[in-house]
């Protein structure tokens, strides 16, 4: 029976393994490592729970360090678990330092590496995730792309043995909980919003909550819309407003809250007017929702998304945050499906029984 390590340490990465976790038949033995990269209540367990993901074999526990000394850790951890747990493969998702650790650890003793998304590029290298994507790819084994678009970027670095088209396990998450979201989450009645009639902003990107300009410019654009915004606040954005000494107060029209699980965020983004993000993966999970997205971001690693209007790349420029916002929708027939049809899962686990004969 092969064994596969799964390694995740991050939100979307919990979210990205339970359809596939689902799927792998049960001749395949998985052994699921957690680093503990994120580590707090609401962007940990409550995950586990609502997603059905079983509890992790294996907790690391590393928590939130410098990139050098996060990464060293996992890489030390890893190796560790590696040499008990002998798996005949890795399993990564995304371009969190935890898939770089596992990607090095894995190579250094020779054990195949499986990496799901596979060839995304922002060409924007200095995005710590720009750098964890490129070296993953170079090391993996079977490389799991979103896209045509992502296969190209891989064919123009040179790779292109063992590269499968499979579509974004994002997608397979989205169709597996939007109905379960329906039921269970209350995050409109909480907060008194109504459908369709306010935003929702996530940001938690250094270059946005490490700038003072910048954030001020982001919180001040969205509120002179005028319009109800939920403000979902990642623990970087509270320190960075006491540090930077800027008031919620002083911008009326966001509602701040706690960081939310994923049923309750799939609820908001379902029925938001508009995505503000700084977020990789909120960009496509509102394409497939039909919510047009501003991106705080001069560049995107899901470019299908800019056409026809469906994502803005805004940056932090206040201006052009407000006309986004405020422009006209895309036209619903304009959307089309460039990251497969929510089968995902499947076809891995299709590739993955070939690959191992099972």
């Amino acid at each position: 029976m092969p064994t596969i390590l799964t390694v995740i340490g991050a939100r979307p990465q919990f979210i990205k393994a339970a359809p596939l976790s689902r799927a792998l038949p049960q001749c395949y033995r998985e052994v699921l490592v957690h680093t503990g990269q994120h580590y707090d209540w609401n962007m940990n367990e409550i995950f586990f729970l609502e997603l059905g993901l079983p509890r992790p074999s294996h907790n690391l526990g590393i928590g939130s360090l410098p990139h050098g000394a996060q990464t060293g850790r996992m890489l030390e951890g890893l190796e560790r678990l590696m040499l008990d747990e002998r798996p005949d493969l890795v399993l990564v998702y995304g371009d969190t330092n935890s898939t770089l650790a596992a990607s090095l650890a894995a190579a250094k003793l020779g054990i195949p590496i499986a990496h799901v998304e596979a060839g995304l590029r922002s060409y924007n290298r200095s995005m710590p995730e720009e750098i964890n994507r490129i070296v993953t790819d170079d090391l993996a084994t079977l490389l799991f792309v979103p896209s045509a678009v992502a296969e190209k970027n891989l064919a123009a670095e040179g790779i292109s043995a063992r590269v499968y088209e499979v579509g974004d396990i994002m997608f397979d998450a989205q169709l597996l909980f939007r109905d379960l979201a329906d039921a269970r989450s209350t995050i409109l009645h909480r907060h008194g919003l109504r459908e369709g009639a306010y935003l929702l902003l996530t940001c938690h990107r250094p270059s946005n909550t490490d700038n003072a300009e910048n954030l001020r410019n982001i919180l001040g654009a969205v509120n002179a819309c005028a319009i109800p915004t939920l403000f979902p606040a990642h623990p970087r954005i509270r320190k960075q407003l006491e540090v930077f000494g800027l008031e919620l107060s002083a911008y009326p029209h966001l509602i701040p809250c706690e960081p939310l699980g994923y049923l309750d965020n799939l609820q908001a983004l379902r029925h938001a007017r508009c995505l503000v993000t700084d977020s990789g993966g909120m960009q496509k999970e509102s394409y497939y929702l039909g919510v047009p997205c501003v991106t705080l971001r001069c560049e995107t690693e899901w470019t299908e998304t800019l056409e026809h209007g469906w994502n803005i790349l805004a940056g932090a420029d206040p201006s052009l945050i407000t006309r986004s916002i405020e422009a006209p929708p895309p036209l619903e027939h304009t959307r089309t499906y460039p990251y497969g049809k929510g089968d995902t899962a499947r076809r891995i686990v299709e590739v993955l029984t070939t690959y191992f004969g099972t």
